[in-house]
């Protein structure tokens, strides 16, 4: 792997990373919870982004791919990586607000 494909997979494994929150803090989405049920939420929440890590990572992959071979621009590439994270992340808290609703 060289160079130009050697920093994108390392912005994905650091946003990915940045994904799970700390169990210590109550921090979004799981501070609007009750202080009882916070600790449940951060798990889930992490489980949901443990879940959705090889997604992610395939979406920024497929994108540096269609970047290199010229089909996409920089300003494609951000806008429609914007737009993946936003709705990957509402699908997650949706998934989050179901499984805090049953629990």
């Amino acid at each position: 792997m060289g160079p130009r494909r050697t920093a994108p997979v390392m912005a994905i494994g650091l946003l990915i990373c940045s994904l799970p929150f700390h169990a210590q803090a109550a921090d979004p989405p799981c501070d609007r919870y009750p202080a009882g049920k916070q600790a449940r939420c951060v798990a889930i929440w992490k489980d949901l982004n443990r879940q959705d890590g090889p997604t992610i990572a395939q979406f920024g992959l497929d994108q540096q791919k269609r970047r290199e071979q010229g089909q996409i621009n920089a300003q494609q590439h951000l806008a429609e990586n914007m737009a993946f994270i936003k709705q990957s992340t509402d699908k997650r808290l949706e998934r989050l607000k179901e499984r805090m609703a049953r629990e």
